[in-house]
Parts: structure tokens; sequence; C-alpha cells
């Protein structure tokens, strides 16, 4: 079976089994956080002004930020897709080598700079307080094995929302090309149309869900032990 078709099956049957889990949806805003914080960071790196992030309860977000020129407007709005798609094949190249816990600190650290520097709207901040206080939890009083488990639901969930959002950002382009959102910005500083920009962002999150996928079919290879050393026998005449 190929890497493509496996990456379809995952994702379908992540799909569905995540959305059994109660409370799965109050998770699907990491991969929101995520995208905007992409947004954020970016705005900045080109000397913009970030005015302030808005997080929703239906997994969308908007950032509002000040850029010095319109070509700037190009990278920023690139972002977001793609630094979500790339963050959840972060999450799942940190469980193939083990490294559940840096990848949920990682997490909490960004939840934190997204807290105290940009978001803004009651239910993003409510959302943010509540988040980083349950990832807290999971890592100073929970068990190992739940603490792995609360992990991947996140890194599936964030892998999902990943590919789902580029999707849905084909069918807005072809109902509505303004309502496009970073398919539309973009759309109007390049001879690009929105429709294009939301198939190249859905490619890109294929891509890398197929990464994520591989990786999360790797298995950590346990270190050697090391042998002791025989002791040599000599012959001196």
């Amino acid at each position: 079976m190929g890497n493509g078709l496996k990456t379809v099956l995952f994702l379908i049957g992540s799909a569905f089994l995540t959305r059994l889990i109660p409370f799965s949806s109050f998770f699907r805003n990491l991969d929101t956080m995520i995208h905007e914080f992409g947004h954020a960071v970016v705005t900045l790196a080109l000397s913009g002004k970030v005015m302030y992030i808005e997080l929703y309860a239906n997994h969308s977000g908007v950032t509002y930020s000040q850029i010095m020129n319109n070509w700037s407007s190009i990278p920023v709005s690139l972002a977001g897709y793609m630094t979500a798609s790339l963050f959840a094949v972060f999450l799942f190249k940190m469980r193939a080598g083990g490294r559940q816990r840096l990848g949920l600190q990682v997490i909490t650290v960004l939840a934190i700079l997204s807290l105290i520097l940009f978001v803004r709207n009651e239910f993003g901040v409510m959302w943010l307080v509540g988040f980083i206080a349950l990832n807290i939890i999971m890592l100073a009083l929970s068990p190992r094995w739940l603490t792995d488990f609360y992990y991947l639901l996140l890194a599936f969930l964030t892998l999902e929302e990943s590919v789902v959002g580029p999707i849905s950002l084909i069918v807005y382009a072809l109902e509505n090309p303004a309502s496009a959102g970073d398919a539309a910005n973009l759309s109007r500083v390049t001879p690009i149309p929105a429709i294009g920009w939301a198939v190249f962002f859905s490619l890109f999150g294929l891509w890398c869900a197929k990464k994520a996928i591989v990786a999360f079919m790797e298995r950590k290879k346990p270190r050697p032990t090391r042998q002791p050393e025989q002791p040599r026998f000599n012959e001196y005449r």
C-alpha cells in the first residue's frame, strides 16, 4: 500500500475515531492557534505590527496586523496554513523519537506566548487559559500512558485540521473567492486566483500529512546495550 493511500486512510480513520472522544472539539483550536501564531511571527519578522489575534469557538481565527508594504502580505498570508501543516509533522516527529513530553512542552510554551502577546478576545483568552492549565496538569501529574495518549490526540487533531482547513478553502474559493481568507489575500497581490492558492495549500497540507503518517509508523529503535568487555587471555613466552 502506497504512502499516499495510507495517508488518506489514516486521515479518514482518525477523523472518525477522534469524534468519538468526548470534548475532542475543544482541542481542535490548537491548529487554529498555530495557524494564527504563524501569521503573527512572520509579521513581526518582516518588521510589521501585530495588533491582536482572535480565536473563535467554531475553530476559526483571525490575526489583525499592520505591514510595511504589499509584498509583505505574501509571506504573511502563506505562513498560516503552512505553519500549521509543518507543526503537525513536528508533533509526529517528536512522537517517533519518544519525545512526547518535549512536544507537549513546546505546545504549552506557544500557548502561553499567544496568551501573553497576541490573543485578546474573550473566548480565545478563556480557551488558552484552560488549555494551558490542562497541559500543565498532564505534564506534572498524569501517568505516562495518559500523557502519551493525550499527546497523540493533540497530534492527530492538529493533523486533521491542517488538512481539512485548506480543503475547505477550496470550497470557499469556488463559491465566493473574496471570502477565501488567506487565498483571497494572496490573489489580491499575485496573478494567481484564490482557487489556485487554495489548491496549493491543500497539496502542501497533504504532503505534510504523508510525512506525519510516515513518522507515526516509525518506531523508536532501542539503543543497543553495551556488552561488557571480555577479559583477554594472552600467552607470554
